[in-house]
C-alpha cells in the first residue's frame, strides 16, 4: 500500500504516518510539506492521501482541485485543523471521500481512513450536528426539500412509495457511512446489486454522489424522528 502525507507540520507528519502504520506492514509512504512537494509526490499508483487545507503554497482548496485533476482515481481525504461544516461541505462537494479534523483522536482518524479505503465516505458528525434544523446545505434542491418534510411528492412518505423495501434498507446502511461490501454483507446481496440500488437511491434523492446520499439522508432520519 502507499498512501501520500501532506502537512506543513513534521510533527503531525510523523504522528499520521505512526497511526497508518496499522493498517497493514511494509506501508510505502510519501510524504510532503508544502503544495509544491504535494504536487511532485502525488502520482497514480497512489492507495490514499490524507492532505492539509493551510500548507506553504495552497490557495484555499485550489490544491486540492488540481491533485483531483491530475489523478482523479487516487482517495483523497483531508486532515485539516479547520472546523468549519461550510469548509468541510465544500472538501466534500470537491469530491474528496473524507474530511478529518484534527481535533478527532488517532483511532477516529483511523476508523475512518479504514472506512474510505473500503469504498466509503466518511461525513464528520460535527458537519452534519451543525445544520440548521431542517436544512441540509450544499445537496440538491430536491434533497433539501426532502429534509425539510416539504409539501407535495417532496416527502419521506413519497421517497418510501419510490423505493423499494430493500433499497430503504440499502439508504440506511448508507447513511451509517458503510461502503458498498459492508452493505452488500449486511443484506445478503452482491456489491453489483448495491450499486444498482444506489442508483435509483441517487434518482430519488436528486443527488449526484455518495456523499450527497449521506447526508440527505442524515437528515431524512433526523426529520423522521
Amino acid at each position: 500500500m502507499k498512501i501520500l502525507i501532506a502537512d506543513d507540520h513534521r510533527l503531525v507528519i510523523e504522528a499520521v504516518k505512526a497511526k497508518l502504520s496499522e493498517l497493514e506492514p511494509d506501508i510505502e509512504f510519501v510524504l510532503a510539506m508544502s503544495v509544491d512537494e504535494l504536487l511532485a509526490g502525488a502520482t497514480d499508483d497512489l492507495d490514499l492521501a490524507l492532505i492539509d487545507l493551510n500548507m506553504p503554497g495552497a490557495d484555499g482548496q485550489a490544491h486540492i482541485d488540481e491533485v483531483r485533476r491530475r489523478h482523479p482515481a487516487v482517495p483523497l481525504i483531508v486532515l485539516s485543523g479547520y472546523e468549519d461544516p461550510a469548509i468541510m461541505r465544500s472538501a466534500l462537494e470537491r469530491g474528496v471521500l473524507g474530511f478529518i479534523p484534527k481535533a478527532y483522536s488517532p483511532e477516529v482518524m483511523l476508523s475512518a481512513v479504514r472506512l474510505v479505503l473500503a469504498g466509503g465516505v466518511y461525513v464528520p458528525p460535527m458537519m452534519l450536528t451543525a445544520l440548521p434544523p431542517g436544512i441540509v446545505a450544499g445537496v440538491a434542491p430536491q434533497a433539501e426539500s426532502l429534509s425539510r418534510g416539504g409539501g407535495g411528492n417532496q416527502t419521506l412518505e413519497h421517497l418510501r412509495s419510490v423505493l423499494t423495501e430493500r433499497q430503504v434498507e440499502v439508504l440506511q446502511l448508507l447513511s451509517q457511512g458503510k461502503p458498498n461490501k459492508l452493505i452488500g454483507r449486511s443484506l445478503g446481496i452482491s456489491e453489483g446489486t448495491v450499486k444498482i440500488h444506489l442508483a435509483a437511491i441517487f434518482r430519488a434523492l436528486n443527488v449526484r454522489n455518495r456523499t450527497e446520499a449521506v447526508v440527505a439522508a442524515q437528515a431524512l432520519t433526523e426529520a423522521q424522528a
